[in-house]
């Protein structure tokens, strides 16, 4: 069943997304599927916090790139107080979705208000709406096809000490802050996939953890532009057609909706497959006059390099902050 409604859920929000045109539509895919596959019962809190987080972030960084763009040294400081307050919140079980929202929506928001080209405005609103579309397709989605395996209770994180936790949250927002000053001074807006990539290495806040991520993020991309280049070329000069783009697209998502109920290293393969299915394929594809070829190559390329950047980054940090610390704690008598 948590198939079935991850399948349909996903398949409507593309329907949807065609029908209105929207231009980050790929958003509302990614969104039902990030949700659903978290949860086996109707969880109304979830993505009310979704909706809540991505208005909220959204006008957070909107405000301040456009209040202090014109002070470098005041916007990272702006910026760092923000992201040091996301990275802080998904140190807890209660506030996780909601720092983690924040992080990977903020650092978008403030990659794109940060151009003149680009309407921050229309983003903001675009994502809000489809956040809002989301509640009604995944409680549409659970009233279909509800689960019948009982809820189990989830299982209590160790509690880290004061120090590792102080070390992670440092180390979660030296990343966060390294890939914001480097995407501000780089002509990187359209590279939004490689700094939502960074987001997700990051999730575990642990090395070892963000390793671990790292091959999935990689594999999952390999696996979702292979599936991405098979629709384009399967469909050849029918791509234009929207019935048959969708069929197309429900069917290859089929296999990675399966795989987010087999468990956390299939479930995060079939999130980045998802979204390197989905992001080329309702963004870049133009039909009869551009294919998304080069688009899918150079998604891959992108995140492969990002995520081994920043798991490099990630090492040194680590490293770099637990020497610190060892050679700066106070000596006990």
């Amino acid at each position: 069943m948590k198939t079935l409604r991850i399948w349909f859920a996903c398949s409507l929000a593309l329907a949807v997304t065609m029908l209105f045109d929207w231009p980050y539509g790929f958003f509302a895919i990614l969104l039902p599927m990030f949700i659903l596959g978290k949860s086996d019962q109707l969880n109304m809190p979830m993505v009310i916090i979704a909706l809540v987080s991505a208005i909220w972030t959204t006008l957070q960084a909107t405000l301040i790139v456009q209040s202090l763009q014109q002070h470098p040294l005041l916007l990272t400081a702006a910026v760092g107080l923000m992201m040091m307050a996301k990275c802080i919140e998904m140190m807890h079980p209660k506030t996780f979705l909601f720092g983690f929202m924040g992080l990977l929506v903020g650092s978008i928001s403030l990659n794109y208000a940060s151009y003149d080209f680009i309407n921050i405005e229309e983003f903001n609103v675009n994502l809000w709406v489809i956040a809002l579309v989301n509640i009604g397709i995944c409680s549409l989605a659970w009233w279909l096809f509800p689960t019948s395996d009982s809820q189990q209770a989830p299982a209590m994180p160790p509690k880290n000490s004061e120090l590792h936790t102080i070390t992670q949250v440092a180390t979660g927002w030296l990343v966060v802050m390294l890939a914001f000053v480097v995407f501000q001074f780089s002509d990187l807006y359209d590279s939004v996939s490689a700094q939502v990539s960074i987001i997700i290495v990051l999730v575990p806040m642990t090395l070892s953890g963000s390793w671990a991520l790292a091959k999935i993020r990689i594999i999952g991309t390999g696996i979702g532009c292979l599936a991405g280049l098979a629709v384009q070329v399967g469909l050849g000069p029918w791509f234009s057609h929207g019935l048959l783009f969708w069929l197309a697209m429900t069917l290859a998502m089929g296999l990675f909706c399966h795989w987010q109920t087999k468990g956390p290293v299939k479930g995060g393969i079939a999130f980045s497959a998802m979204s390197a299915l989905t992001v080329p394929l309702t963004t870049t594809l133009v039909p009869q006059q551009q294919d998304a070829f080069f688009a899918i190559l150079y998604r891959f390329s992108s995140i492969f390099f990002t995520v081994v950047l920043t798991v490099i980054a990630i090492w040194i940090i680590d490293h770099g902050l637990k020497w610190w610390f060892r050679h700066h704690q106070p000596s006990t008598a």
